[in-house]
């Protein structure tokens, strides 16, 4: 085990450490202060390659990812990015910043693989990462990271808790998920956005995996998730693509959840 398996700290826009603790297997920073703008979460692991359970936000549900850089770090929004969280987070002047180690039944057991809350637009170090070609004007709201975030409200549009990846109409749109190492998929669920009769909905879609291989789904107008069980396969990445639009006089498709059920793909 590395000397210094984890170190949490918070940094301002000038990169000033203005909160930090002793590296640990766990470790969390109580933040007696309110953020300001350029504020972000640090975390650094001892050894790249790790899988962490991190929770940069107290109001928000822990996530277990893969972290491949030395240090990753999560930016706190402020104005249109703070459109696609819940009001309360990052407010006030008291945060809690959890992080630790993954144990070793966590990291085997069957999960959501895309879930990561806290993804954001970049190379962030961190997966799963959602990756889109297109979002709609190009706005937090419509962003490829809020179809990964584990919120399935799906009868309106717009702000927290009605965030969707969407395609501005776009019938090339296509959004490709990370998973920075080899896992092996076995089921997948798409929750589409429900805000009838405003929104449209895809009748089929097609998810071309990075082995080669593609599965086409038929999807139905719904609100609930619809699940795919799929021959299992190790990948590194998937896209989700030709989406067909229903015959619907909307021209307003768009999902609110992608869901990759599914193991490690290497032993532990």
């Amino acid at each position: 085990m590395p000397q210094e398996p984890i170190k949490l700290k918070i940094l301002d826009a000038a990169g000033r450490v203005l909160l930090t603790a002793p590296a640990a297997e766990q470790v969390s920073l109580v933040y007696a202060n309110a953020y300001a703008p350029g504020d972000r979460v640090a975390l650094e692991i001892g050894q790249p390659g790790q899988y962490c359970v991190v929770q940069f936000e107290d109001t928000m549900p822990p996530a277990l990812v893969y972290v491949r850089k030395r240090e990753i770090n999560f930016a706190i929004p402020f104005g249109e990015q703070a459109a696609v969280y819940d009001p309360k987070s990052f407010a006030g002047n008291c945060h809690v910043v959890r992080a630790r180690l993954a144990s070793g039944e966590e990291i085997a057991a069957r999960r959501n693989l895309a879930f990561n809350p806290y993804d954001a637009h970049g190379d962030t170090g961190f997966y799963p990462h959602a990756a889109a070609n297109v979002e709609t004007r190009g706005e937090a709201v419509f962003a490829a990271r809020n179809a990964v975030d584990g919120v399935y409200e799906n009868d309106a549009h717009g702000v927290w808790p009605y965030q969707s990846w969407g395609i501005n109409r776009d019938p090339e749109a296509a959004l490709t998920l990370y998973f920075g190492r080899p896992v092996t998929v076995d089921e997948l669920r798409l929750t589409l956005r429900a805000d009838f009769p405003h929104d449209s909905w895809w009748t089929q879609a097609t998810v071309r995996f990075d082995d080669g291989s593609e599965e086409v789904l038929s999807l139905k107008k719904a609100a609930v998730p619809q699940r795919f069980p799929i021959a299992p396969r190790s990948v590194t990445e998937l896209t989700l693509c030709n989406l067909i639009k229903a015959d619907d006089p909307s021209p307003f498709p768009a999902l609110t959840q992608i869901e990759v059920w599914g193991t490690e793909a290497a032993s532990l």
